[in-house]
């Protein structure tokens, strides 16, 4: 069964900066595609980045610019860096990996913006 483990939330101030790991079992992320989520108090879950296994990347417009998503290969880590944070970009962040009829959340990590 795929775990998903996300670290590296926390409280930083507006304009500052943030990366979010997410570690999976073997070399899962080669094959699946993966995606960072979040979901703000009374909100929806929305998409905030997205990779396939070819390397191609999308975002929300929200973020364009100021959020890169990334994987190490050969691994099992996928990184969410974070610049220029604003306090609209707080949430709890959720890892996600889906492949075919598999799709697979991480427990999430929480980021507050605030000064």
């Amino acid at each position: 069964q795929v775990q998903l483990v996300e670290s590296g939330g926390g409280l930083v101030q507006p304009g500052g900066s943030l990366r979010l790991s997410c570690a999976g079992p073997g070399n899962i992320f080669s094959i699946y595609r993966m995606g960072w989520y979040r979901q703000a108090p009374g909100k929806q879950r929305e998409l905030v980045a997205g990779i396939i296994p070819g390397g191609t990347t999308n975002y929300a417009d929200s973020v364009k610019g100021r959020f890169t998503i990334s994987r190490a290969n050969p691994s099992n880590m996928v990184y969410l860096q974070m610049n220029s944070l604003k306090p609209e970009d707080t949430a709890v962040y959720y890892c996600n990996a889906r492949y075919g009829a598999i799709d697979v959340w991480g427990q999430g990590t929480q980021v507050t913006v605030s000064s």
